[in-house]
């Protein structure tokens, strides 16, 4: 997945059990053989050279992402698209890393998700849009993980992908698994810690992967809808929620949807959010009722 891979795990009293290393790495090898653009025999990169209208069966950790990336497209209004796979490309943060950003898309008229369906054990595409799973993957292969640290008896333990994080149980003080959440670069903003007893968190932001150009930079969240990358002064969202999978896409959509839209959203849907925001006068934190209820 482009990123590294951490775990503290709290050992129990006979110290832990054999294989946990090779566990994580076989967990995390699914998670890429299923859903990496960059390996060609992939099933998403099988997904995405499908015949239109041919189903294809898939295996169930691929179609958990794909049903969750679809309901979260719904529930954002298509700010998070998991069929944004041509967009990514087209700006050089796909496989290929060739900028070829023609004008896409017309504003506001696509919804690549809606070329998606699934039945059962199979999926297919309606139309020549391809799926690209960045935006939650990471997540997912968090919560994989996790699941298999707890299927093997593990209790207490922090799993770290790429950002992304899961923290089960506690420390071995005793103390919950606090994090930073990570600031912007060049922000003076005071660091939010928060506790991750049975929760995840995860983060988008402008800064991680970008391109400048002409003065401008051109960031990897693209807006589904316009088929570029956002420019609506966000700098990052965090969200916390029980699943780092849908933490993850979460953070993506709120990002493209910006500050107003999007806090109004992660609002009405109950989401732990903490935005901030690139504002003339410096940095600015906004943040959703059920962050603020963490807080205090």
């Amino acid at each position: 997945m482009g990123t590294s891979w951490s775990a503290l795990i709290a050992a129990p009293s006979g110290g832990l059990p054999d294989g946990v290393e090779a566990g994580i790495d076989a967990v995390l090898a699914g998670v890429i053989a299923q859903m990496s653009n960059w390996e060609p025999d992939s099933d998403i990169s099988r997904f995405n050279r499908s015949t239109p209208g041919d189903w294809q069966n898939f295996p169930d950790d691929f179609l958990t992402v794909l049903r969750a990336g679809l309901h979260i497209a719904e529930r954002s209004g298509g700010t998070f698209d998991p069929a944004v796979g041509d967009a990514v490309e087209a700006w050089g943060f796909g496989p290929s890393a060739t900028r070829a950003p023609a004008h896409l898309y017309e504003s506001g008229s696509v919804q690549n998700w809606r070329a998606i369906e699934i039945e059962s054990t199979r999926a297919r595409r309606l139309a020549l849009v391809a799926l690209d799973f960045s935006g939650i993957a990471k997540g997912f292969a968090v919560d994989a993980v996790a699941a298999r640290l707890s299927g093997i008896g593990l209790r207490h333990f922090l799993v770290e992908i790429g950002g992304e994080l899961r923290g089960v149980g506690v420390k071995p003080d005793g103390q919950p698994w606090w994090v930073d959440l990570e600031a912007p670069p060049g922000m003076s903003l005071p660091p939010v810690h928060v506790a991750l007893c049975g929760l995840s968190v995860a983060t988008s932001g402008d800064y991680r992967r970008y391109f400048e150009e002409d003065g401008r930079r051109f960031a990897h969240s693209i807006d589904p809808r316009t088929g570029a990358p956002v420019d609506n002064g966000v700098a990052s969202v965090s969200v916390l929620h029980e699943s780092a999978m849908i933490a993850d896409a979460w953070a993506t959509a709120l990002t493209v949807l910006g500050r107003e839209a999007g806090m109004k959203l992660a609002a009405d849907e109950g989401l732990a959010v903490l935005m901030v925001t690139r504002e003339v006068s410096g940095p600015k934190e906004w943040m959703t009722p059920a962050f603020g209820a963490m807080l205090g």
